[in-house]
């Protein structure tokens, strides 16, 4: 059996755009190595949930990796809080959180990423304040900033359970069943915390997610980090955005478990790292998320020790969100130079499949993630070419694989890898 390479540049999909003269970021970068593969390989499009979905990160890669969130997702929080290494009981309220910035006097957003220059060690030092300042009644808690402005927080009922069928603080994301989706033109304003059924859990969720938002911006808003970030002429990280609340882990099947197969994971977010934890994979460390050498020897290293690899590079979608078209096609242009650069000579095809794909799209025209499908490429000697000539949405499009389902890509790639 060949051993299997998935691959997912995050946010890397696009949607046409008249700016880039109807082409995507991915179809306007000089991506050579990419391309090269591409005109040897199989071609198509992927709907990483369901076509008309603009899913998040963590449900989407569920999805890609052959998982039905219908069935198996129970929230972000606490894929995130996984990865973060705090414990999520059954009855836990888990959030992911986001450092933002408000208008102190009407709690309008101004920046949903407190201006994406929030320093890691600056969010662990405020984290640290709200965890020794902050009481809630009747419940105890952990807020834990991870990377950047993002954070997880995990609320403990003294006495009884808590229901994630509460409503996003996040005015971004609002509830479509079991995970959230992004929305376009948000509201400006932090919204209350809204139980969505008439349980004493839901409703005890709510309120102690409320009081926690408000104990916490009294205390972010007096800090002096924040008043340090003020006479710096940065935006003070002074209010905590929450989303995509859970009360229990997933309980899955690992990938051994449905394949057979031992997979190793190079991920850089908590999300992607909680994932790849409980899905069974064992994890391979990047000591630096932002150097792509590292990470094509990375990947050559963890292909010798596993079945599988799965690496996920966070690079597109940042630019994305920030709608910066310049910086992302930037980025796909470094990690192919780069990355792939140093990692596809090196690859006996003989004995490897390889999958490159994202988990969604983001496109700079939306600064959100958007229900656009996403490219994917497959090769491995032996396969039939589609001979087209680059790798893109365009392309893709009229490749042979045609247009799948998330859950589809990763039975597709163990029965090609076993042929």
């Amino acid at each position: 059996m060949k051993k299997i390479l998935y691959v997912v540049l995050d946010g890397l999909g696009g949607t046409p755009d008249p700016k880039l003269n109807g082409k995507t970021e991915l179809e306007v970068a000089n991506t050579p190595n990419m391309d090269h593969l591409a005109k040897k390989a199989k071609l198509g499009l992927m709907d990483p949930i369901a076509p008309g979905v603009a899913p998040e990160s963590d449900a989407a890669v569920l999805s890609i990796l052959g998982y039905d969130v219908d069935k198996y997702y129970t929230g972000r929080g606490p894929l995130e809080a996984h990865g973060a290494d705090l414990e999520v009981r059954d009855g836990d309220l888990a959030w992911r959180a986001n450092f933002a910035t408000v208008d102190e006097e009407t709690l309008k957003i101004l920046d949903r990423r407190a201006g994406r220059n929030l320093s890691t060690e600056e969010a662990k030092a405020l984290a640290d304040e709200v965890n020794q300042k902050v009481k809630l009644d009747g419940a105890d808690f952990i807020f834990k900033a991870t990377v950047g402005h993002r954070g997880v927080l995990v609320i403990r009922r003294k006495n009884g359970r808590l229901s994630s069928n509460v409503e996003n603080i996040d005015p971004g994301y609002k509830r479509h069943g079991p995970y959230s989706i992004a929305i376009a033109n948000p509201p400006k304003e932090v919204q209350k915390c809204i139980p969505l059924d008439d349980s004493e859990e839901a409703k005890e969720a709510a309120r102690l997610t409320d009081e926690f938002i408000m104990k916490a911006f009294e205390v972010l808003k007096n800090s002096e980090i924040n008043k340090k970030r003020k006479a710096e002429n940065k935006k003070p990280a002074n209010i905590i955005l929450l989303r995509d609340a859970g009360d229990s882990l997933p309980k899955i099947p690992t990938l051994n478990q449905l394949y057979g197969l031992n997979f190793g994971s190079i991920v850089e977010m908590p999300v992607e790292r909680g994932i790849a934890l409980l899905t069974g994979m064992k994890e391979v460390p990047i000591e630096d998320s932002t150097d792509y050498k590292l990470w094509a020897e990375k990947v050559l290293y963890a292909l010798e020790k596993f079945d599988g690899v799965y690496a996920h590079l966070k690079g597109p979608d940042v630019p994305g969100h920030d709608g910066d078209y310049e910086k992302k096609i930037e980025s796909i242009e470094k990690i192919d130079s780069v990355f792939f650069e140093n990692l596809l000579p090196k690859l006996d095809f003989s004995k490897v499949v390889i999958a490159i794909t994202a988990d969604h799209a983001t496109p700079c025209s939306l600064k959100s993630h958007s229900e656009d499908p996403v490219p994917l490429l497959i090769f491995t000697e032996g396969l039939a070419s589609d001979d087209l000539e680059y790798f893109g949405e365009s392309a893709c499009s009229r490749g042979s694989i045609g247009r799948i389902k998330g859950t589809e890509l990763m039975p597709l790639l163990v029965k090609i890898a076993r042929e």
